[in-house]
């Protein structure tokens, strides 16, 4: 749920302004709003800082066994400093080198110096780039060797006596000599590495630099509380928004400080933080939250729950493999063990857990392992599949009778997931006129759920059914443009026939879970039977598993990549559409210590 917030504007005197931020991070409720730009006094050497500190902890490898250096961690930071400006000058060296070296190579491996002598002598020594059709005779006292050629372009010397032109590209001289260069080239990259490995020896150094980064973000966050404070004479005052459980603390504080406090409702027009805080079986959709980076906003519906179960009923469609689904769940339980105690991690391994588990179940009612196809598969396996799904009759199995029931499927999902959209929102605005709205979108979306199986499963529907959808979209519509009317919504008039549309569209686009599982269906199946075709007989079969392996591989990276872009688009764009919600939240971000915060939110999801 998202936690109800209040405003508070605290009034100080200027004298205790510091004292006042202390006492209110200490306390870490209040996400402040500054009432002036927070900038100045120091503001910015402290950015620098940090973002100095940050770069070296991004350096700096995670070893979680490693050993301290032994070394404070300010001069810690001064030498990695030192050997990321030193890598970062060789680095450079190393690219110059590597351009002259191309740049020389047609040239081949000689003496710049015995050129030079050469010329001081009054032979001159010219090199010349030219196309590999060009045509340059040469004159009597001219001397013409060509050095190399590749696809487009021949390299040539030309040497003589006197002055001459051509027409051709001349190239400059080297300044040295092409193993000179190479040498140096090598040594260069010796020198990176010992630079790296240096680096490598301050990895145990990472959490207290990482601590120190953090003080440093905290003097930030602090500077910008005080600098965004309002002032007026030997006033000084802050506002911000804090969770409304902790107004007792914050007043008993208050009273304690001495300050003058004002605590409010929120105001339509303020931007108020979103807090979620939801039950623990909630708590892995944190992850995906987290991931994308969107919450809702303060005045919207918290979808955690219903994202959270219709991501997980998305995921087994859009991978639809049980073999998958237990290879994930392997995966994932050797990962809760490698990161046992790490609470920050569990989420997503829930996460993946739940998702998975689902993927199981429907890949044993589908009969889909690894893309075997059903009729191969051992008779326990085949007997856990659903007949609806698989299209099993007293003939065998029928693929598109199968498609038809699963794509059946996910109309009635996508129909169920906007229904309870616009339910929930008729809930909330029982008692507005804006309740019609959603009480004709209802109507509207199962007039044309029953028009969309007629259009694309060309379903036979009871007579009934096929007689009432005109007459429920008519009422649907009726419903919405008097709600309009009433709530003085008048540009929902205009775009109404466009909305109905997107309505009808909005459930037909619930069909990309059948048809990205059935790609994910169609390439396993390709790749076993390209391996089956090699056999595994002989060195054959190194071959045949190299494709099975490459093969699923590949898959289960487009199924993951399948889930990203059509689960979640499901729940945030169509679902989140028809529930108003537009993910337009400022995260809660309270005025405190960040380690403090950061262990606070972990152990609150761990919980």
């Amino acid at each position: 749920m998202i936690v109800k917030m209040k405003k508070l504007t605290l009034l100080c005197t200027r004298s205790s302004r510091e004292q006042t931020l202390e006492s209110l991070r200490e306390l870490g409720v209040l996400h402040l709003q500054h009432v002036a730009p927070p900038e100045g006094e120091g503001l910015e050497e402290a950015r620098n800082l940090f973002a100095h500190l940050q770069r070296v902890v991004e350096i700096l490898p995670k070893h979680p066994y490693a050993k301290p250096s032994g070394k404070a961690p300010h001069e810690t930071v001064d030498i990695v400093w030192t050997l990321i400006h030193r890598r970062q000058a060789v680095s450079e060296q190393l690219e110059m080198l590597d351009l002259q070296i191309r740049h020389t190579e047609p040239l081949g491996d000689f003496s710049p110096e015995t050129v030079r002598d050469l010329q001081a002598k009054g032979v001159s020594v010219l090199l010349y780039k030219a196309p590999l059709k060009a045509v340059f005779p040469a004159p009597e006292d001219v001397k013409l060797v060509e050095l190399s050629r590749d696809r487009s372009s021949v390299y040539f010397a030309w040497i003589g006596r006197g002055e001459w032109t051509i027409d051709a590209e001349e190239v400059a001289l080297p300044s040295t000599s092409l193993a000179k260069m190479k040498t140096k080239q090598a040594s260069l990259q010796v020198a990176l590495e010992k630079i790296g490995e240096d680096i490598v020896g301050f990895a145990g150094d990472h959490d207290s630099v990482a601590h120190l980064a953090d003080e440093a973000e905290d003097h930030i966050q602090y500077l910008e509380a005080r600098n965004g404070m309002g002032q007026a004479e030997e006033v000084t005052y802050l506002r911000g928004f804090f969770p409304a459980e902790q107004e007792k603390g914050l007043r008993d504080l208050a009273g304690t400080q001495g300050w003058a406090v004002l605590v409010e409702e929120p105001s339509d027009d303020d931007d108020v933080p979103t807090l979620l805080r939801n039950p623990k079986w909630v708590s892995p959709i944190k992850a995906v939250f987290d991931m994308i980076g969107v919450i809702p906003g303060y005045k919207e519906l918290d979808v955690s729950a219903l994202f959270l179960v219709f991501l997980s009923i998305f995921f087994a469609f859009l991978i639809g493999d049980a073999g998958y689904g237990l290879l994930f769940i392997g995966l994932t339980l050797f990962g809760k063990m490698k990161t046992k105690g790490n609470v920050t991690a569990k989420p997503a391994l829930n996460l993946l857990l739940l998702m998975s588990s689902c993927c199981v179940v429907f890949g044993m009612l589908t009969g889909n392992y690894f893309g075997i196809a059903l009729e191969s598969l051992p008779a326990p396996l085949a007997g856990l599949s659903s007949d609806y799904l698989t299209g099993k009759s007293s003939e065998g199995w029928n693929s598109d009778l199968a498609a038809n029931h699963v794509m059946f499927i996910c109309f009635a999902i996508g129909t169920l997931h906007l229904t309870l959209a616009h339910g929930w929102n008729l809930i909330r605005k029982i008692n507005s006129w804006a309740a019609l709205t959603d009480l004709g979108w209802l109507c509207s979306t199962w007039a044309l759920f029953s028009v969309v199986l007629q259009m694309v499963l060309y379903m036979e529907l009871p007579a009934w059914i096929v007689a009432a959808q005109m007459p429920l979209l008519g009422l649907g519509i009726f419903l919405i443009i008097i709600s309009l009317v009433l709530t003085k919504s008048y540009f929902g008039l205009v775009t109404l026939a466009l909305d109905i549309i997107n309505n009808f569209v909005d459930i037909i686009s619930y069909v990309r879970l059948y048809a990205v599982g059935a790609a994910s269906l169609a390439i396993a199946q390709a790749f076993n039977g390209m391996a089956m075709d090699i056999g595994f007989s002989g060195i054959g079969s190194i071959g045949a598993a190299f494709i099975l392996f490459a093969g699923h591989g590949l898959n289960i990276i487009l199924g993951a990549m399948g889930v990203m872009v059509h689960g979640i688009r499901l729940n945030t764009l169509e679902f989140s559409g028809h529930a108003g919600v537009e993910w337009a939240g400022i995260h809660f971000n309270p005025f405190s210590k960040r380690a403090g915060w950061k262990e606070r939110v972990a152990r609150e999801s761990h919980e």
